[in-house]
């Protein structure tokens, strides 16, 4: 059976509307990328202010440094790292003496044999910790080179700059600092400037940079200072018993505090106080804190009788785990009042 054919007739074609897509989309990816280039920044990142694209944060306030290879990311433009160390502007302190202010009494530390020693100094607030290192690069005065007190750093050396922040002081001296000296002058003069800064509560460790420039190796021996670097970090160089104070050169009175730091067999000292005369003045057995390859600390009240003021010294000694001996580490030259 045959069945009849239907006849259809096409439905009209629609117009293309590809073209109308096409511009839709197009001005939907420039306003996107309008509003990446000038949009807010994300939590946590900080506007790269050469191209306005965000960059990490850095959480020293530094500029960003270039990669490895020198080539900067795609997209922006990263400026050359700094080469002044990074400084905390709020605890800045001009290395310039300010005009008038208080006279504070500080320590700066120079070498007895070949073992840091501190030297009272008087520096105008409040610029005290930039005052005590440029006192510390004058050098020991006249009394201080009698009795045997020298320094490793080379004449001529400047503070550029100092700034302290979370308890770190970045030190920039000029190029001097690194001029000639071996090994153990490299590291005696590293650990006077460590010494000298660390006196104050708020510095526990130190940065150098030397003409602007951070220092990673120090010296042609390159002493490591690739992190900060404390006191810790120069106990080869500190007596068994420091004596922080009294300090050289002091007028001294009965009862006198005598305070520092010691590394002794099982913590155990002794102090000696003579006139002019080397008669015995006072003699005490002191214990510090920790002892016996661990520094500890120290802070006596010594009474003692002289028989008329004057000069005198102050001896700190401890006994020889090798052999017993009596070993004399600190000899503190004083004034003694009556």
């Amino acid at each position: 059976m045959a069945f009849p054919t239907r006849t259809t007739s096409a439905p009209a074609r629609r117009p293309r509307a590809a073209p109308l897509v096409s511009a839709l989309v197009l001005a939907l990816t420039l306003t996107a990328c309008g509003e990446g280039a000038g949009g807010a920044t994300a939590p946590g990142e900080a506007p790269d202010t050469e191209t306005g694209s965000t960059v990490p944060a850095d959480p020293v306030g530094t500029t960003v440094p270039p990669s490895a290879s020198g080539a900067s990311s795609p997209g922006r433009t990263i400026p050359p790292a700094s080469t002044t160390p990074p400084t905390a502007p709020a605890t800045t302190q001009p290395t310039a003496p300010p005009a008038g202010g208080k006279q504070v009494r500080v320590a700066v530390y120079f070498l007895h044999g070949e073992r840091v020693s501190p030297a009272p100094r008087s520096v105008t607030a409040p610029a005290t910790a930039a005052g005590a290192l440029r006192a510390l690069l004058a050098g020991p005065n006249g009394f201080e080179r009698g009795h045997e007190r020298t320094t490793a750093i080379p004449a001529g050396t400047e503070l550029r700059s100092l700034a302290v922040r979370d308890g770190v002081a970045t030190v920039d001296l000029s190029g001097r600092y690194d001029d000639g000296g071996g090994a153990l002058s490299m590291r005696a003069r590293l650990a006077q400037v460590v010494y000298t800064a660390t006196r104050f509560p708020s510095v526990t460790s130190v940065r150098f940079a030397l003409d602007g420039k951070p220092v990673r190796h120090f010296g042609g021996e390159g002493v490591d200072l690739t992190r900060p670097v404390g006191r810790a970090d120069f106990e080869d160089l500190t007596p068994a018993v420091l004596v922080e104070s009294p300090m050289i050169g002091d007028t001294i009175g009965s009862p006198v505090r005598v305070w520092g730091t010691a590394n002794t067999f099982e913590a155990a000292f002794g102090l000696r106080i003579v006139d002019a005369a080397d008669r015995t003045a006072a003699q005490v057995h002191g214990m510090a804190s920790s002892g016996s390859g661990t520094r500890g600390t120290f802070d006596l009240t010594v009474p003692f009788r002289t028989a008329r003021g004057g000069p005198g010294e102050l001896t700190a000694t401890w006994d020889s785990a090798e052999d017993g001996r009596l070993v004399a580490t600190a000899e503190v030259p004083v004034t003694l009042r009556r």
